[in-house]
């Protein structure tokens, strides 16, 4: 007898667990990723062509330099030794490491007890002395300048030095402060609380309670700082600029410019050893740069 074999019954058209409305949801999330990426990539791109732009020119010769190319051929690395070679070039990184490193420390220093004393204290014209600090933020530098210049070169004859953009730095900065003052606020009155009964004093709490949890705040407000005593041309050109010896890399640039001719490959490469500096220290230290400033906003 053959055997009737029990064939499965034809399967039905199958439904789309996918609603139309969700198709147009996923394809408008498609779009706005590839949105967002592209504005990314160009951004970036916007940013890094010229920094590209500056390295490719750095090694071209001369000649080539005053053309239109965009690749050097060959790759002139003697540049950069030719602009360590120039006379005062290794003068003006040190003075703008003297600059940057002293500003930055004098300012941490100068600036930490006087934002934890608007951040902790309570006391009479408290909020009278924060709204002078914030006063202090929104005076334009060029106000006081001739007043200062006056001070610092006639009164004092530190004209030709580096001396008077140093010195104020020793008494604290305004941003600094304000910046110090709202990280310390996120820091629970708990644990100085507790360091206080176990008979710290307010300096011991200070620098055994504050300081290590105030890390990442103290790093964003030293590199503010550094970043702005390297690059700083208007203090160097005031104070500094009838004195060649104590010239900074920022103002000592302007001397690779000529009267009727510039090596923009030297120009180039100088500016390159300058920024150099700057995005090594931003590279390392930008994860506790971002979390100092992050951190600032979240109590006012």
């Amino acid at each position: 007898m053959a055997q009737v074999l029990d064939h499965p019954k034809a399967a039905g058209p199958v439904s789309d667990p996918v609603t139309p409305a969700q198709r147009v949801a996923r394809r408008k999330a498609l779009l706005n990723w590839i949105a967002v990426h592209a504005l990314g990539v160009a951004a970036a791109l916007f940013f890094v062509l010229p920094f590209v732009f500056l390295v490719l020119t750095s090694l071209m010769s001369d000649q080539q330099a005053l053309t239109r190319d965009l690749w050097p051929h060959p790759f002139e690395w003697a540049n950069y030794k030719r602009v360590f070679d120039t006379p005062g070039f290794l003068t003006w990184w040190r003075n703008t490491l003297l600059y940057a490193g002293a500003g930055t420390v004098l300012t941490v220093v100068s600036s930490l007890p006087v934002a934890y004393a608007l951040a902790k204290f309570r006391f009479r014209g408290r909020h009278l002395s924060l709204m002078l600090v914030i006063s202090m933020m929104m005076l334009p530098p060029q106000v006081v300048v001739i007043p200062m210049y006056l001070f610092w070169a006639k009164q004092l004859d530190l004209s030709g030095t580096l001396w008077p953009l140093i010195i104020p730095m020793a008494f604290g900065d305004a941003f600094s402060i304000f910046l110090l003052r709202q990280f310390l606020l996120t820091i629970p009155d708990e644990y100085l609380d507790a360091a206080k009964v176990d008979g710290c004093g307010e300096l011991r709490a200070l620098l055994r309670v504050v300081v290590p949890m105030a890390r990442p705040g103290i790093a964003a407000v030293a590199l503010f700082q550094f970043f702005y005593a390297w690059n700083d041309y208007f203090g160097p050109q005031i104070y500094a600029s009838e004195n060649p010896g104590a010239w900074t890399l920022s103002y000592g640039l302007e001397s690779f410019k000529g009267a009727h001719h510039t090596d923009w490959n030297l120009t180039m490469a100088a500016t390159v050893l300058v920024m150099a500096p700057v995005i090594v220290v931003f590279f390392f230290a930008q994860k506790a740069f971002v979390e100092g400033v992050t951190l600032t906003g979240v109590k006012g």
